[in-house]
């Protein structure tokens, strides 16, 4: 049995709920992944369970010192990074094919999806906590005013399932919101057909103003060029994932 664990910093929220962790990490399948990568395990509320699942192919990543003492101390034989995941060399850290699983830091989610789809030829899997709203806006289809950036860039390479909502009361202590686990999976889509870059430009500069209709956004955003009239009179809500790719052919046909 673990130890007693140690006092933690205010301002932090920790899962407390033994039977919400273990649907958490039996949601992540990890089906031929050489690794399993866990951000931010804290004080192991899921490593421990996954550790008895994955042993030796699970590495974690943690930024907190104590939490990393704490872990070292209670699983001697696992893997821990003392980093910042979003400093980290994922290439150097582990190699091959590898699941990511975590309870995110609400502050910096998005940027750990925008790792993720940089890294997607090597995640085929990713089961995360994150913040209701933001889960919500992930898995959201187009026509909502909570689909967004991250809604087309993730379902561009995966397949979005929100599983299941975590009240605050599951939390020490207990936040203002609520919280939601999703599972990304891989599809089959290597090649968008258009330059991702320039992919991920036309999308930002979309949602960035997406009270304007996307001619004026594009405009604004490009150096004055005209789109056409399919999409130039519609907002970026309106977009699915394949139109964003049309528009993206069209914008680079227009910037030559």
């Amino acid at each position: 049995m673990p130890e007693v664990r140690p006092k933690k910093h205010l301002g932090q929220h920790f899962l407390n709920d033994k039977r919400v962790a273990q649907r958490i990490t039996e949601s992540l399948r990890a089906d031929g992944c050489d690794a399993v990568l866990e951000i931010g395990p804290g004080m192991g509320v899921l490593t421990f369970d996954l550790y008895q699942r994955f042993g030796s192919r699970l590495v974690a990543v943690e930024v907190d010192s104590e939490s990393v003492s704490y872990l070292k101390r209670n699983l001697p034989d696992l893997k821990v990074v003392e980093a910042d995941f979003l400093q980290v060399d994922v290439k150097e850290l582990l190699k091959g094919q590898f699941a990511v699983i975590g309870n995110l830091p609400y502050n910096i989610s998005s940027q750990i999806f925008f790792r993720v789809i940089e890294q997607r030829d090597f995640v085929p899997e990713v089961v995360a906590m994150v913040q209701r709203e933001v889960a919500q806006r992930i898995a959201e289809k187009p026509g909502s005013r909570t689909y967004g950036i991250l809604s087309v860039l993730l379902q561009a390479f995966y397949n979005i399932e929100y599983l299941f909502t975590v009240s605050e009361g599951c939390f020490t202590p207990p936040p203002k919101v609520k919280s939601a686990v999703i599972r990304l999976t891989r599809n089959s889509v290597n090649d968008l057909g258009c330059s991702y870059t320039l992919f991920e430009r036309v999308v930002k500069a979309a949602f960035n103003q997406r009270r304007k209709t996307l001619r004026n956004s594009i405009r604004s955003a490009f150096n004055g060029i005209e789109i056409s009239d399919k999409y130039g009179t519609k907002r970026a809500e309106q977009l699915s994932v394949d139109n964003f790719v049309e528009l993206t052919l069209e914008v680079e046909r227009l910037l030559g």
